[in-house]
Order: C-alpha cells, then sequence, then structure tokens
C-alpha cells in the first residue's frame, strides 16, 4: 500500500514530464520545417516582451534597492560599505534577476498563455485550426516560445540594471557611501561571467514558462473551470520549474563560471 501510494505521484509527474517533453520535440521540429508565422512571432513580443517592462522594471528596481539597503545595514559594522555596489550587482546578475523576473513571468505571461490557448482548445478553435490543416503548434505555440526566448533574457537583462541602478541611489544617497569607491567596486568585481550566467538562465527559464504554459493549455477540459485550473497549474508549475531548475543551474554554472573573490 505504501509503495502504492508513493508510486502513483511518481508516475503522474514521469508522465506530465514526458508530455511536456514530447511538446518541446514537437515545437523543436515545426521550428525546423513547420511554418514561419512572423506576425504572430512580433505580436508576442509585443505582448510578452513589450508589455512586461513595468512589471520587470519596479520588481527589479525595489529588489536592488532592498538587497543593497539590508546589505548596507550589516556590511556598515564591518566598515565595508563601498562593496555594496559588488554585492548587489553579482547577485542582481547571476541569481535575483534572473529567478525573480522569471516567476514575474510565469504569473503575468504563463497564466495568459494557457487561458487563451485553453480557451481555444475548450471552444473547439484548435480542432478548427487542424480541420483547416493549420498545425496547431505552428500557429499557436512556436511564435510564443520564439518570443518568449527572445525576450526573457533582455527583460532579465533590464531588471539586473535597473537594480544595480537602484542600489548605487540607495547606497549614495541615503548611506552615504561615496559615489567613486561604490563604483570602482562594482566594476571590478562584475565581468561578463556574471552576464553570460544570467542570459544563459533567462534563456532555459523562457523555455520552461512557454512549454509549460502552454501544454496547460492544450490539455484544458471542462470549460471554463478546466482553463482557470489550467492557468493556475501554469504559473504554479512554472515557478517551482523554475526554482528547482535555478538550483541545478547555479550549480552547474559556477563550476565554468565561477565568482570572482570580493
Amino acid at each position: 500500500m505504501i509503495l502504492r501510494a508513493i508510486g502513483r505521484p511518481v508516475l503522474g509527474l514521469l508522465d506530465y514530464l514526458g508530455e511536456v517533453a514530447s511538446l518541446g520535440g514537437q515545437v523543436f521540429e515545426s521550428l525546423l520545417y513547420g511554418r514561419k508565422r512572423w506576425r504572430q512571432l512580433l505580436a508576442q513580443i509585443v505582448e510578452i516582451g513589450f508589455n512586461s517592462q513595468p512589471v520587470v522594471i519596479i520588481t527589479g528596481a525595489f529588489v536592488g534597492a532592498v538587497l543593497a539597503a539590508q546589505g548596507l545595514f550589516q556590511l556598515k559594522d564591518m566598515g565595508m560599505e563601498s562593496m555594496g555596489g559588488a554585492m548587489v550587482s553579482v547577485g542582481m546578475l547571476r541569481e535575483l534577476g534572473p529567478s525573480l523576473t522569471a516567476i514575474m513571468l510565469a504569473g503575468r505571461v504563463g497564466a495568459s498563455m494557457s487561458a487563451e490557448i485553453g480557451t481555444m482548445k475548450v471552444t473547439e478553435q484548435v480542432d478548427a485550426l487542424r480541420s483547416m490543416s493549420v498545425n496547431p503548434i505552428d500557429y499557436l505555440v512556436t511564435p510564443r516560445f520564439m518570443a518568449m526566448i527572445i525576450s526573457v533574457p533582455l527583460l532579465i537583462t533590464e531588471a539586473a540594471a535597473f537594480g544595480i541602478m537602484a542600489s548605487w541611489l540607495i547606497g549614495t544617497k541615503a548611506f552615504g557611501v561615496s559615489d567613486a569607491w561604490w563604483s570602482h567596486h562594482t566594476q571590478i568585481h562584475t565581468d561578463m561571467s556574471d552576464i553570460y550566467i544570467s542570459l544563459i538562465k533567462g534563456f532555459v527559464f523562457g523555455i520552461l514558462i512557454v512549454l509549460i504554459s502552454c501544454h496547460q493549455g492544450l490539455k484544458a477540459s471542462h470549460g471554463a473551470v478546466g482553463v482557470g485550473k489550467g492557468a493556475t497549474n501554469a504559473m504554479v508549475f512554472s515557478a517551482l520549474a523554475i526554482l528547482v531548475i535555478n538550483f541545478f543551474l547555479t550549480m552547474l554554472l559556477n563550476i565554468f563560471f565561477p565568482v570572482g573573490v570580493l
């Protein structure tokens, strides 16, 4: 009984992962051989990238400001206030910028993707596409996939940049740290490896969000209840996947791109 109780959720998880991986394979095939729908791609770039900027900017700026303030309260006792800029820069690029931006996008964009595709599924619009010889993956998923992997790394870079700028304001204006020392330590302890990690994580997180969200939409059923459940699952599953994969990416990428010694 215990093995059966444990085995059923494990099998369910493996089945779910297989379905998401299968969707990923279909998207990859569509990218190679499917019809490119540039109008849908541009529309999704606007929706995912451009329209997400206010959320990303606010998130990045206040996370950077809070990180700087909390760090400076601790560093002040050790007389190391000028290191606050380096701490925020590395933290925003390597960890907080990618993970928090991706989680915000999972809530804003992922749930929207799932609800939109799920509505089309339960109202039989997806079947109508097939009846007109239109591949639903080409039309619905691939443009969102391409738009996501283009937009997410750029949004993460934007969030990190505003977080670093906000931390500079807090450090130099609120805590009175020398502007020259703050900028000096930020520059010498931030290098291209931090940016590489940020972009790689953004690329991976974007793939996770779009595959999980579109999968929830394509499997929606039972009318409005199923659409709402799919949208909720898209946000929750995407956020959990981001947090779990972020740990493994951090362990792996820091082997290839070790952080500088402060």
